[in-house]
């Protein structure tokens, strides 16, 4: 049976402590039916040892391949230097601060039997320790946008799509958003691969959240006005019925009680600052501040 090929592409920024261990993990993939054509690192504006990194690796394995881009123009300009190469029957968009469990782009891929489907995502799971504040924000909203997706998915982090997106508007502050409108606007529906898991670390402050917050909702924002597409954690009913089943999640003590009214109010907080840099300082921060306290994946 001919396997289904993917182009992979890896949007780094700064990302030496962590671009080797992604790419080791991509190239020791479980892939029984489908198969990695190239793996493709747009390093963008970096500063750091990332694409010295790259380069050693590429020399030792064909799959890797390195673009630079001298400076950083937002990660939509570099997805779309990678598209405009791409060679794979399904493009990959992994983001250079995670890493993939040995089976997900399998699992990944698997729903594209099903030539209506256009477009899936993987499961981030966050490696922070839940025992903080800050850890417990994290997986309370991960776990939430698992659920969230489950019923009506919303993608990110790892996504794949057929190779149909010539390209995504250069100014979208949020990419994954950006391709379900172009792949739904062409008549596929998009899928959730839970089993498909990848690993992602949290902010582990409350001003990195409300920067990485306040970013997407302007992202959001910008991508309603400009291509009349809302994703399923912007429609208010969907939310709605998601925190009516928190309840749902096991016994309550004082201190979960607490901590999860205070994710309720930083993510309403970030919205509200979203909603004001958008409307009221014209903001569209396409090539964004990094949150850095996101950046130490693999020590943890």
């Amino acid at each position: 049976m001919k396997k289904l090929t993917c182009s992979i592409g890896v949007m780094a920024f700064n990302e030496e402590s962590n671009i080797g261990y992604l790419l080791d993990s991509l190239l020791h993939q479980e892939l029984p039916t489908c198969a990695i054509n190239e793996i493709v690192v747009v390093a963008s504006g970096c500063r750091d040892r990332t694409a010295k990194i790259v380069e050693s690796m590429a020399s030792e394995n064909r799959l890797i391949k390195l673009e630079v881009q001298e400076e950083r123009l937002g990660k939509a300009s570099a997805i779309n230097l990678f598209l405009s190469r791409a060679g794979g029957e399904i493009a990959v968009i992994e983001s250079g601060d995670t890493i993939p469990e040995r089976t997900a782009i399998e699992n990944l891929l698997r729903p594209f039997s099903n030539p209506g489907v256009g477009m899936t995502g993987a499961r981030p799971v966050p490696v922070d320790a839940p025992d903080s504040f800050m850890g417990f924000t994290v997986h309370l909203f991960w776990r939430l946008h698992h659920e969230m997706a489950l019923r009506h998915p919303k993608l990110g982090e790892l996504i794949a799509f057929r190779n149909v997106v010539r390209e995504i508007p250069s100014d979208t502050a949020v990419d994954e958003a950006s391709i379900e409108a172009i792949v739904t606007e062409a008549g596929y529906r998009i899928a959730y691969a839970p089993d498909a898991i990848v690993y992602n670390k949290g902010s582990e402050t409350v001003r990195d959240f409300l920067k990485q917050r306040r970013r997407i909702m302007i992202g959001h924002k910008h991508l309603q006005r400009t291509h009349s597409y809302t994703v399923s954690t912007m429609r208010l009913g969907n939310l709605i019925r998601l925190f009516s089943r928190l309840g749902e999640a096991g016994p309550w003590s004082l201190k979960k009680i607490v901590w999860t009214l205070g994710a309720a109010g930083l993510e309403m907080f970030g919205r509200l600052l979203g909603d004001y840099d958008y409307y009221f300082k014209k903001k569209n921060p396409f090539a964004w501040e990094i949150a850095e306290s996101t950046k130490t994946l693999k020590d943890d």
